[in-house]
């Protein structure tokens, strides 16, 4: 299971507050159909919302541990029947290069970059 700081929880429930549930928990629990479905999840998504249709605060909390330990994520939260689980991506998503400082642009490169480009 990942140990999250006090810090990243507070940023990560912040994050989390706009998302919608992606994966519903219904009456028969946390099955294996369920549990593939969030790993398919935080495959594509770091932060993920789940709700929980049990009545039984114990269980809910029960289910939040359980699916932390099995995929390996970090609880972020849980309030009523919602639960919020990490995991950072396993690849992290490339950023552009930066250009080198003080490297001016070519007479070629400005006029390629004309009205209307």
């Amino acid at each position: 299971m990942l140990n999250l700081t006090v810090a990243q929880r507070r940023d990560l429930k912040a994050r989390a507050h706009p998302l919608n549930p992606v994966v519903i928990i219904g009456n028969a629990g946390l099955t294996p159909a369920v549990l593939d479905e969030i790993e398919r999840s935080l495959k594509s998504h770091d932060l993920l919302k789940i709700r929980v249709m049990n009545d039984d605060r114990e269980a809910r909390e029960t289910m939040l541990q359980e699916i932390c330990e099995v995929l390996n994520a970090g609880p972020v939260q849980h309030i009523g029947k919602i639960l919020i689980v990490y995991r950072p991506l396993a690849i992290p998503i490339a950023k552009a290069p930066k250009r080198r400082p003080g490297k001016s642009l070519t007479k070629k490169q400005i006029g390629s970059k004309g009205p209307g480009k």
